[in-house]
């Protein structure tokens, strides 16, 4: 059993960036000046909790926040505001419009943010003071307003754009599916045992989760560019990426079913078929096609890993594999695994070669 301190929970496993810190405090601060000098009355509470929700990493993000907050409270003020007329402000008031708050967020099916200010909202309103249709208007307004004045910094200052981690992990996973394959043909040519190939297994099947990864920061970085000033110029690489990425979906999913295959029914007469000789020397032509492939993602403008093999600034060359491998005789004993690896080439060079529909 494993003892997990409690207190460890409270800390984030990365720090947020001192940049998106800076801009929630100028967030905070230029929202309550601006309600200071345009609304008349208390502390503008509203406008410096939608500041502080609304600065989020990306712009598209801050706007979906605002959105979110400021129909929450809304809804909110006027449900409490409505009951204040009627009912005055009792603790039962209070205990009333958080209860019916959280229901009308379930039968609207309000996201999370939404449905928690709500009743956070009508909660103030009805605990502030004097509720009236004045003050709950004025409520409203510092709520927009702390929202615009959020997604406006979040704008002006310095908006990120997280393509290079997205970038980055293309080009590591166009790498490491070259690996993958090159494993396949130096165990094809060196005739490696079960445990060999069942540790290139692993391997291959890592690739995976880290192609998971990879679609997730593509998904960050697309995130990122929404609504972005600074994206225009940026769409390109991503799209490019994205496109590189599901190229190399499908040679994930290849090389992980060659290995297994190979894995599966390896035997130590294997290579000594002159036909596994052959596919060995296209699988190693696969993977140099491979690292060509990511040479698209090393060649871009952003700053990003080289892939190995291939040279900066050099363009993607032409597939290697030019003809699919024939077989004349197949072998009696290992004819259905070689069956089963010729007809992978043939999916895998297709993929390369962009006639795979």
């Amino acid at each position: 059993m494993v003892d997990v301190n409690p207190v460890a929970r409270l800390r984030s496993s990365s720090r947020t960036p001192f940049l998106q810190v800076v801009k929630t405090a100028v967030a905070v601060v230029a929202a309550v000046l601006l309600c200071r000098v345009l609304i008349d009355g208390p502390f503008p509470t509203f406008a410096a909790i939608a500041a502080l929700l609304v600065v989020q990493p990306s712009i598209n993000q801050s706007f979906v926040k605002g959105l979110e907050r400021s129909a929450g409270v809304v809804l909110g003020v006027v449900l409490a505001t409505g009951f204040h007329l009627l009912l005055g402000d009792s603790v039962w008031v209070v205990l009333l419009v958080i209860v019916l708050a959280i229901l009308i967020a379930w039968a609207l099916r309000l996201t999370p943010t939404s449905a928690t200010q709500v009743g956070i909202s009508g909660m103030l309103v009805l605990t502030a003071g004097v509720v009236t249709p004045n003050y709950s208007a004025d409520r409203i307004l510092e709520t927009v307003l702390g929202a615009i004045v959020a997604l406006i910094v979040n704008a002006v200052i310095v908006p990120p754009v997280l393509l290079g981690p997205a970038h980055l992990a293309v080009a590591r996973l166009a790498r490491d599916t070259a690996a993958a394959f090159e494993r396949v043909a130096i165990g094809l040519t060196e005739g490696w045992d079960h445990d060999r190939w069942h540790e290139a297994l692993l391997q291959a099947r890592a690739l995976r989760q880290q192609h998971a990864r990879a679609e997730a920061s593509l998904t960050a970085a697309r995130e990122s560019l929404t609504m972005n000033p600074r994206g225009g110029r940026h769409r390109t690489i991503l799209d490019e990426d994205i496109v590189v990425t599901e190229h190399l979906r499908v040679l994930v999913t290849r090389v992980t079913g060659m290995t297994r295959a190979i894995q599966d029914n390896t035997a130590p007469d294997l290579r000594a078929d002159p036909v596994v000789g052959s596919i060995a020397t296209e699988v190693a032509r696969i993977a140099a096609d491979v690292r060509a492939l990511g040479a698209r993602v090393a060649d871009s403008p952003v700053q990003a890993p080289v892939v190995a093999g291939v040279e900066p600034g050099a363009s993607p060359a032409e597939p290697a594999l030019t003809a699919p491998l024939e077989v004349i005789r197949p072998n009696s004993r290992h004819w259905v695994l070689i069956g089963a690896l010729l007809e992978d080439i043939r999916r895998v060079r297709e993929e390369l070669l962009g006639e795979d529909d």
